[in-house]
């Protein structure tokens, strides 16, 4: 690919990523984002299909006797935070700097991964790609990637293009929410009457802050368990009778969700605990894999994450891989740098070809 091409895929992922910055698309809300990325695919002779807000595209010479790779990163973001000194859906270009809301998160590595397979599609290469613009992937939403993936041609491995520094994060923490609740009995807090509901949960509120989990993985570290939200009360005169807490949960690859839940509820003393879900688990892919060892022939170093992504819904072999930096994500002024995405292209096509 001559400079003059690489400097055109460059300039039309930028512009498109100012497009999708001036749409407004957080999470279960991505219509007219997902509107404009199917106008743009068909503009450039992809023929996308779609399925509620998710889009994605096949290469040309599609075999079914071939490997499948997918390129694959989200349309929605965060809602912006009130922190923000600009205009979040006003792109702007200061120093290199592309600001606006998803930029990083992950703005960069969506419209990136479009170029690569825009200058892949039509090649004979001795695999076949998909590519996948997803929807609702900041809630781990069922009208996202575990929507349309029943959908796609079967795939053998996944890069995912999350903010990474464009370093390969081969293994991603699980997430399970639990809701706890202790129940009391009402009465008037000027006498001795009542049972406390935060008393009766405070045992198990500690035991919770205290307890750690044994074993360490090599790139994920420990799981982690925090206590992020606690109510209870109406007034300051009355005993409370019922309390409710949120309880998050970060696994690594030894533990899976229901393990830990049942773990869990062995431990509580007074309080019921009811978990949310248990479909994001941990995901690691071997450090042997042609793509991961790609990587590092490139001189980059695999690491571990302890952010979610779409990777816990895929039941394949993936990693994550894009331009920007997890830091950034879901910040105030948001922002990737051009020339972030210009290196993401040439380390994309050095690692699939």
């Amino acid at each position: 690919m001559g400079i003059e091409d690489k400097s055109r895929y460059v300039n039309d992922a930028v512009e498109l990523l100012k497009e999708l910055i001036a749409t407004p698309r957080v999470s279960r809300d991505e219509t007219a984002a997902a509107d404009l990325m199917e106008e743009r695919m068909k503009q450039w002779g992809l023929n996308p299909q779609r399925e509620a807000n998710n889009l994605w595209a096949v290469s040309d010479n599609f075999d079914e006797t071939k490997q499948t790779i997918l390129l694959n990163a989200h349309i929605d973001t965060v809602k912006p935070v009130r922190t923000w000194t600009r205009d979040p859906h006003e792109p702007a270009i200061i120093d290199n700097c592309l600001y606006g809301i998803g930029a990083n998160d992950c703005g960069g590595g969506l419209v990136t991964l479009l170029q690569v397979f825009r200058i892949l599609k039509e090649r004979e290469l001795p695999f076949n790609l998909v590519y996948l613009a997803s929807a609702e992937e900041e809630v781990s939403g069922k009208n996202g990637v575990e929507r349309v993936l029943p959908l796609l041609p079967k795939i053998d491995v996944a890069i995912v293009g999350e903010p990474t520094g464009m370093q390969p994060a081969i293994a991603e923490k699980g997430l399970m929410v639990i809701d706890g609740y202790a129940r009391g009995v009402s009465g008037h807090a000027a006498r001795n009457e009542g049972v406390n509901a935060i008393y009766e949960a405070l045992d198990d509120l500690v035991w919770l802050r205290d307890y750690k989990f044994k074993k360490e993985s090599p790139l994920l570290g420990f799981s982690k368990m925090t206590v992020t939200q606690v109510e209870s009360g109406t007034q300051h005169n009355v005993i409370p009778d019922a309390l409710h807490f949120v309880l998050d949960i970060r696994t690594n690859e030894y533990y899976h969700n229901e393990f830990v839940f049942n773990f869990l509820q062995k431990h509580m003393k007074k309080c019921i605990l009811k978990p949310r879900s248990f479909r994001l688990h941990s995901s690691c892919i071997p450090t042997d894999h042609p793509l991961v060892k790609r990587c590092i022939a490139l001189g980059l170093k695999p690491f571990g994450s302890p952010t979610l992504s779409d990777q816990a819904l895929m039941p394949f072999p993936s990693f994550k891989l894009g331009p920007g930096e997890s830091s950034r994500s879901h910040s105030a002024n948001e922002f990737i740098r051009i020339d972030e995405i210009e290196q993401a292209l040439d380390t994309y096509l050095k690692i699939i070809l």
